[in-house]
């Protein structure tokens, strides 16, 4: 009864698309981290590249009692480019679709991760705030701006301009600060006097988000074979220490390799979102067919691209599976996000949160 309940919660828009008899419970991420700012667990966002492995996911958060995201980021997105060919309405029907036919009924939002602006060039930021629009329009329920490659005052700027149709609606609110790199790259961790001087600066525009990532040296995915972990914790709790007061908590991105004893520590440090992406993709690749693979794989090297960047290329291959490998795709997807939920400490979450929304 409890998420019977929750159903009324969900944003007027989402009621009107989803019809009165649907049960999916997709929810504004904001209503979720006001009520967990201070208790101890991460809520787990997939970026599901290849959409097979959602039904696991969604199956482990049913048997564990999670909340959980699903999300793309805008280079995932098929927005003027992006490299899984689905488009943010794409991406939305099949989610939704998805909890509709497995009963899904737990809460969960859906996220619009790292929507990046690298430079103070118009015509970029137009174009994310155009892309911005459309995941109003389609119905996602949380953001993430990313204006971290620019200098901290062009951040501040940038982010506060985006953000503000997001704020106005009162939906969850991510952004970034001390920009997060990519495997195989180093750069400063994020300091506190940055984390606490961009969430002023912000507060000076009217607002706070929800969350805050920052570079606290993880990366985003697969590590290189030798390459060493090296989270900051310690400089975490200090960054989030320095942004709680204004109900600010921590997303960590870049989870994929990382030791789930490890993992299992975040939540100490005031973060609340943990981010995991190229994990569901290692294992969408393990249980595609051979012979596709390697056809990936070939181009691949011989565009001189990453792997993730075959999706789009060879999607309606990837869509028309067997069967079978849907299903070992999706089991082995349970099993991984299972693992991950007991890790962020999120079992038994969904059922938190129903208490905490809807009494």
């Amino acid at each position: 009864m409890a998420f019977e309940k929750l159903l009324d919660h969900r944003p007027d828009n989402i009621k009107r698309k989803l019809g009165r008899k649907s049960k999916v419970c997709l929810l504004n991420s904001h209503d979720i981290f006001k009520n967990i700012r201070s208790d101890n667990f991460l809520i787990m966002a997939c970026n599901t590249r290849i959409k097979h492995v959602i039904p696991g996911i969604m199956k482990a958060a049913m048997e564990t009692d999670s909340i959980v995201a699903f999300e793309l980021a805008k280079s995932e997105s098929d927005f003027k480019g992006g490299y899984t060919g689905m488009t943010p309405k794409d991406y939305w029907e099949i989610v939704v679709a998805y909890a509709e036919e497995t009963g899904f009924d737990r809460p969960f939002f859906i996220h619009a991760d790292h929507m990046t602006v690298k430079t103070n060039k118009e015509e970029e930021i137009k174009d994310t705030e155009a892309l911005i629009a459309d995941q109003l329009d389609v119905g996602y329920t949380s953001f993430a701006l990313d204006a971290s490659f620019n200098p901290e005052e062009d951040n501040i700027e940038i982010t506060a301009r985006m953000a503000k149709p997001i704020v106005d609606r009162g939906l969850g609110l991510e952004t970034e600060v001390g920009e997060i790199k990519s495997v195989g790259q180093t750069g400063e961790i994020t300091t506190v006097e940055e984390a606490r001087t961009f969430i002023e600066g912000l507060k000076q525009h009217g607002f706070t988000p929800d969350l805050l990532g920052i570079n606290n040296g993880s990366k985003h995915g697969n590590y290189l074979e030798g390459e060493e972990i090296s989270i900051d914790l310690e400089r975490t709790g200090q960054c989030y220490e320095a942004v709680k007061g204004h109900g600010v908590n921590i997303a960590q991105h870049g989870i994929t390799g990382t030791p789930l004893h490890l993992v299992g520590r975040f939540a100490d440090y005031g973060i609340r979102k943990g981010n995991v992406g190229t994990e569901w993709q290692n294992i969408a690749h393990r249980h595609l067919p051979a012979d596709l693979m390697n056809q990936m794989k070939t181009w691949a090297k011989n565009s001189n691209k990453d792997i993730k960047l075959a999706t789009k290329q060879f999607l309606k291959d990837i869509n028309s599976i067997p069967e079978s490998l849907k299903k070992s795709m999706a089991e082995e997807s349970r099993k991984t996000a299972t693992e991950f939920f007991k890790s962020f400490r999120s079992v038994g979450s969904a059922s938190l949160v129903a208490r905490k929304i809807a009494g």
